[in-house]
């Protein structure tokens, strides 16, 4: 039986599948090392035990083929500034990635790999408010022990666990419990940064609070040999920590809607 917890991992797969690879400018051991540094490596197995219900979104290839949680339209997207909309044109440290996209080759790879994947996630947001009437979305990311040049925080002090919010779709007590959790297992944490945000579908992004998102990026230091993308020492360790903390809040958001409920029906209600 699934449950009312949708966990997206947008930036898992190390795949650039074959036809996309003449598009990419870099050669091999340059393209396996922008692969090694600009994906969220094993995010998908680091919740693996976790949430064992939850429905599971996970973009099926690498970001470098198309960033699901980019906006559509460069216009709107303020990451395209620096060549890394939608389709990235720069690399991580600026250089080419590869040429603009064609309208057709952009079309084609929306239809391919952006629309799909957002209709998957919809559609599993819209089964969870079906059944419960509310949905919980976990956005899953990790991020280096070294900010890369195209990020924005560039700040060397990162914390352990970066929480990320929406201050329509993130209600307070969820990130609360989620920091003082995170902060319970000896782990320094910080609310959007060095990034912010959290995924929602368009569909629901900013016109129902039924539908809550929270985004959690784990250090990589913390779980990761960073030069190889391999599991490092304390996998297991921080997989079962992640465990244990999506555990403890998993029933929080019931308790939230019951509230924002109650409050609707009584406004006088403290």
């Amino acid at each position: 039986m699934k449950s009312s917890w949708v966990i997206h991992l947008p930036h898992a797969s190390t795949i650039i599948p074959a036809a996309v690879r003449p598009e990419l400018l870099l050669s091999d051991q340059d393209l396996a090392l922008e692969v090694l540094r600009m994906t969220d490596h094993l995010t998908d197995e680091l919740v693996a035990t976790a949430l064992s219900t939850a429905q599971r979104v996970c973009f099926p290839v690498s970001r470098l083929v198309l960033d699901p949680e980019r906006f559509p339209i460069d216009a709107d997207e303020p990451m395209s500034r620096v060549g890394m909309g939608v389709i990235y044109e720069r690399t991580s440290h600026g250089t080419l990635l590869r040429l603009p996209p064609t309208s057709a080759v952009r079309q084609k790879h929306l239809e391919t790999y952006y629309a799909p994947h957002h209709a998957a996630l919809e559609a599993s947001v819209a089964s969870a408010l079906k059944q419960y009437g509310w949905c919980a979305i976990l956005d899953m990311h990790s991020f280096p022990s070294r900010p890369l040049p195209y990020e924005l925080d560039q700040a060397s002090d990162r914390p352990d666990i970066c929480i990320g919010t929406d201050e329509f779709h993130t209600p307070a007590p969820l990130a609360d419990e989620f920091v003082r959790r995170f902060s319970a297992e000896a782990l320094a944490v910080a609310r959007n940064r060095p990034f912010s945000g959290t995924m929602v579908p368009m569909r629901y992004f900013r016109n129902d609070r039924r539908v809550m998102s929270i985004m959690i990026e784990v250090n990589r230091r913390l779980y990761l040999d960073e030069t190889t993308g391999k599991a490092g020492e304390r996998f297991g360790d921080v997989q079962s920590m992640l465990a244990r903390v999506l555990e403890a809040v998993v029933e929080l958001p019931t308790a939230i809607m019951m509230s924002a409920n109650a409050s609707t029906i009584n406004p006088n209600s403290s």
